[in-house]
């Protein structure tokens, strides 16, 4: 069977971006493919964490994946750290990649630009991005349109590796998500949508509630057309409100413009926020029953379970390949 494998950082609270670009995607995937759903904590701490906020939000991701319909009966869901592989071959594939190669990721560049005591890990953490895919075997991976080239570095360490010691690791596709893969903010669609921007009408976060929703709709830009036409070029601000749209509303771009023709701004924003108000509020009330709770504790504990008894098996295929002693 296919097998896909994908996660949510724990830094900061999730936006609804989050669900339009992972956690609908995840539902969705868990039935096509053998699903590994993971919070990379380890990926977290490239950039200093406070260990009472990291130990929370990492539970909180794990409850949203479990709150937005992900089903830990049919999905595998973890946290990166209780499996120790993904340091080891994380380390292994540090001394396939070059530097040349971790030097021209843009992510590094963006993240390190004019600030000083950068953690060495930020250089190298897409070396164990890529040990977290190669780990599970993974035929596919959803990526963004920022995260393309470290897929690109993943796939070429697993051929690197292969060519070098023996076919050890898969070699994984991407799944490039068309609708929802970059939700912009509601201020400027030219900037992704995040919480670190000061204007909080910007971002809508998964646990707001209704009337700060209804709110922060209200004053998205669009533009002096007034028409809900599906544009990027010509129409940014009104293009990723549709997307919203389509994403929560489960409807394709085109219903979103028959349903609107005619109708201006005004009423379109206004029935978007009902429509992702209504996909919230169910899953806002999952996570609170679940965040803290022991069910999420026996979930994740299974999930560690699953996820070291595979990424095992492949760890040690690869030091068997790289001559380590090893004893079975």
């Amino acid at each position: 069977m296919k097998r896909i494998l994908s996660g949510i950082k724990p830094s900061g609270d999730l936006n609804i971006g989050g669900y339009a670009g992972a956690l609908s995607q995840f539902v969705k995937y868990q039935h096509e493919f053998d699903s590994f759903f993971f919070v990379p904590d380890l990926h977290a701490v490239t950039v200093a964490q406070d260990p009472k906020e990291l130990h929370q939000r990492s539970r909180e991701i794990a409850a949203y994946y479990v709150a937005a319909g992900i089903d830990p009966e049919k999905a595998t869901i973890f946290l990166q750290s209780q499996v120790p592989a993904h340091a080891e071959l994380g380390w292994i594939m540090e001394t396939q990649a070059h530097f040349g190669e971790l030097n021209r990721m843009t992510q590094f560049k963006e993240k390190s630009d004019g600030k000083e005591g950068v953690s060495a890990s930020l250089f190298t953490y897409p070396a164990l991005m890529a040990s977290d895919i190669l780990l599970y075997q993974a035929t596919h991976v959803p990526v963004g349109e920022d995260q393309t080239q470290h897929l690109e570095l993943t796939r070429d360490l697993a051929n690197r590796f292969n060519s070098r010691f023996g076919t050890t690791f898969t070699v994984p596709e991407a799944i490039v998500q068309d609708i929802g893969a970059r939700v912009m903010g509601l201020d400027d669609p030219h900037k992704k949508m995040s919480k670190s921007n000061p204007n909080k009408a910007s971002y809508i976060l998964m646990l707001d509630e209704p009337a700060a929703i209804r709110k922060k709709f209200s004053r998205a830009v669009t533009d002096s057309d007034g028409q809900v036409r599906y544009d990027w070029e010509s129409k940014p601000a009104v293009s990723n409100l549709i997307e919203l749209y389509s994403l929560f509303g489960e409807v394709s771009t085109e219903d979103v413009e028959r349903r609107f023709d005619g109708q201006g701004y005004g009423a379109f924003k206004k029935e978007l926020a009902e429509v992702v108000i209504a996909k919230l509020e169910p899953i806002q009330q999952r996570f609170h029953e679940i965040v803290n709770s022991a069910e999420l504790d026996e979930i994740l504990k299974r999930g560690a379970r699953k996820a070291n008894e595979e990424a095992g098996k492949t760890l040690l295929a690869a030091k068997k390949a790289m001559g380590f002693v090893t004893f079975d």
